[in-house]
């Protein structure tokens, strides 16, 4: 059957993958024939906030998601969250797809509300998800820290928890570089 969207997209840093990322994926699956899953920062690893390698995210979220979404890097440019963004992440899509999205998937937050406000925009829908889960990756990144095991595991599908020492370990390993190039 038909989706309403052919190409849809979600743009993401995924540090740390919780059930609210997972909301997002689920119903760009449900509405688009295909799904880009963007991993922002992913020149990025080893820091406070972006602990993780590109690879690592990619593997979590294959681990998930396996073959139904494609997977693909999504370097900073140092323009900050604008239509210059806006029009730097479809022509990202474009050079992986040979198209524009019909349809952005993301969480309401303000700093999104301008990425595509330029005319290469215009054609692109937009899906706001309400937070259902209450989590923020900067949440689970402290619940690893402190070792509680069992709140990050409330907001984490059940696929990743044989991973909590390694995904704990890299964060505890990357907790005092707080330096980051990312925005």
């Amino acid at each position: 059957m038909k989706k309403p969207y052919n190409l849809g997209i979600i743009v993401g840093r995924f540090q740390v993958l919780h059930l609210g990322h997972s909301d997002m994926i689920n119903t760009a699956l449900s509405l688009c024939d295909r799904v880009g899953v963007f991993v922002g920062s992913s020149q990025e690893s080893r820091t406070l906030k972006n602990p993780f390698s590109y690879e690592q995210r990619e593997e979590m979220l294959r681990t998930l998601f396996s073959d139904s979404i494609e997977i693909y890097p999504l370097p900073d440019i140092g323009v900050g969250n604008n239509s210059k963004w806006g029009d730097y992440v479809l022509e990202k899509v474009k050079e992986q797809f040979g198209l524009f999205p019909d349809l952005l998937v993301s969480g309401k937050e303000g700093r999104r509300s301008s990425w595509l406000e330029s005319e290469a925009g215009d054609a692109v829908a937009e899906l706001f998800i309400p937070k259902t889960v209450d989590i923020s990756a900067s949440r689970m990144r402290d619940y690893l820290i402190s070792g509680d095991f069992e709140s990050w595991k409330k907001y984490t599908d059940p696929r990743l928890w044989d991973s909590y020492g390694l995904i704990r370990e890299t964060v505890i390993s990357s907790k005092d570089k707080k330096f980051t190039e990312s925005i």
